[in-house]
């Protein structure tokens, strides 16, 4: 997957926290959107709520509306070994664990949440048979 949206009402403070903990580089940002960069595999888009629900004229072409409303989920890979570092990193940060989750294949997850409300997720490998 090269790119995942989250809409959220203030822009500035979800760009902050995910580049707080998480160091993701900015690749794009305007009034409406900020591009981040997620380990050179794929884009988190980080859309200001509502607005990209009307058509977007570009040079190039059109965008089509979107947008969405809720608590939407997103899952970010690590490895084993780092998942104490991580627990201690978003306990450092103030960011509560909500679950862990030790799943049937031997992957373990992480919950957590952004401050959109947004259900976040630190999964480790053998969670999916295609992780």
């Amino acid at each position: 997957m090269l790119e995942s949206a989250l809409y959220v009402d203030d822009l500035d403070r979800a760009a902050a926290f995910y580049d707080d903990l998480f160091g993701f580089p900015h690749l794009f940002a305007n009034e409406s959107l900020v591009a981040l960069d997620v380990s050179g595999r794929s884009v988190l888009l980080l859309f200001k709520r509502g607005a990209s629900a009307v058509e977007q004229r570009i040079p190039g072409g059109v965008i089509p509306p979107h947008d969405g409303q809720g608590p939407l989920h997103m899952a970010f890979s690590i490895a084993v070994d780092s998942l104490s570092d991580w627990e201690r990193r978003l306990a450092a940060k103030g960011v509560v664990v909500e679950a862990r989750m030790r799943w049937p294949r031997g992957g373990v997850s992480l919950y957590f949440r952004d401050p959109d409300g947004h259900l976040l997720e630190l999964v480790t490998p053998k969670v999916w048979a295609t992780y």
